[in-house]
């Protein structure tokens, strides 16, 4: 009894050996499966970090730009770290870009048409989702077409429409929201393709006996779209109002070409910022002198074009990332 204690002892107090050796540093490095090991997490880490750092820098040489003083700004010394940190760029990029008008029009301009394309999109991705109608594959195939198309491409033809809409019939389209409120009515919106996609695809996780047991009870097809689709569906709708407000709120080349300046908007008041500022810099307090546009103040005026969006993804960030999650771009 004594000696088989002692063996199994001895067993015990053993080295390990050098395949155990290995196999111990293989299963740190490369873990169980490939996701697992040390060598995964550092490879994630620094895709994770490349990726950011791609997306952050823009953003703090914008930040650190728009803080720079004139005499840092032709500084071949200051790089990143301003001697003396201005913000009387911001103040100037805010009576260039004539806030707070342009922010409002921004803001009822773009949440207007996402408002709108959010509806219609809705309504075409429960459609293609729940029914069978005759050339469903043409219509779908053409929903994705026009998203292939460049936009140059349809963009003269649209505005002969609307002018001759507008010559017959003596309502004033140039130079109003109504020809892109038309457009996103009818499907044709700021990258309306994708955000019927997006419910499409979020529809079909929704299980059809819902529908049915709705039907059953008495439901109509209205009925069951507002209180058993909608209901389920509310990460997904802000996701796509997200994107479509984002979406409309850059749209510089269409809006422009319809508004033609008829409503000053942030983003285009930021495309002519130089411009603007010849005129308006005399009558802005302490750039009575200045003469010519400099590198801080597009900065400055780029980071308060931006402000409203990031502030309204902080708010909404949690519905955001729910409803990218749940968009269902799989089967």
């Amino acid at each position: 009894m004594e000696v088989s204690v002692l063996n199994k002892a001895k067993k015990i107090k053993q080295p390990l050996s050098k395949k155990m050796i290995l196999h111990k540093i293989r299963y740190r490095i490369f873990g169980y499966n490939i996701l697992s090991g040390l060598a995964s997490r550092i490879v994630s880490y620094v895709l994770l970090i490349s990726i950011s750092y791609v997306f952050l820098f823009p953003l703090l040489k914008m930040l650190s730009t728009s803080t720079m003083s004139p005499n840092d700004i032709i500084n071949p010394e200051v790089d990143w770290i301003p001697e003396k940190l201005s913000f009387s760029n911001f103040i100037t990029a805010y009576h260039v870009l004539q806030m707070p008008q342009t922010l409002f029009n921004s803001i009822w301009y773009s949440g207007v048409l996402a408002a709108f394309q959010t509806i219609v999109s809705a309504l075409t991705g429960f459609a293609f989702a729940r029914y069978e109608f005759r050339l469903k594959k043409f219509w779908f195939s053409m929903v994705l077409l026009s998203f292939i198309i460049p936009l140059p491409v349809v963009l003269i033809p649209r505005i002969m429409i609307f002018v001759s809409v507008q010559s017959s019939t003596g309502i004033q389209l140039i130079g109003t929201i109504i020809p892109q409120l038309v457009m996103a009515m009818f499907g044709q919106g700021v990258n309306s393709a994708i955000l019927i996609l997006i419910f499409y695809n979020f529809f079909r996780l929704i299980p059809p006996a819902l529908d049915e047991a709705a039907h059953i009870d008495g439901a109509s097809a209205f009925q069951v779209f507002w209180h058993i689709i909608v209901k389920l569906s509310i990460p997904s709708i802000v996701t796509v109002f997200l994107f479509a407000f984002v979406w409309n709120w850059n749209e510089t080349y269409t809006t422009g070409t319809f508004l033609r300046g008829a409503i000053k908007l942030l983003p285009i008041q930021l495309s002519v910022f130089e411009n603007v500022f010849a005129n308006l810099a005399p009558a802005i307090p302490g750039q009575e002198g200045a003469n010519r546009v400099n590198e801080a103040y597009r900065m400055a005026a780029t980071l308060i074009s931006m402000l409203p969006l990031l502030i309204t993804y902080v708010f909404a960030q949690r519905q955001f990332i729910e409803g990218i999650e749940n968009t269902g771009f799989k089967e």
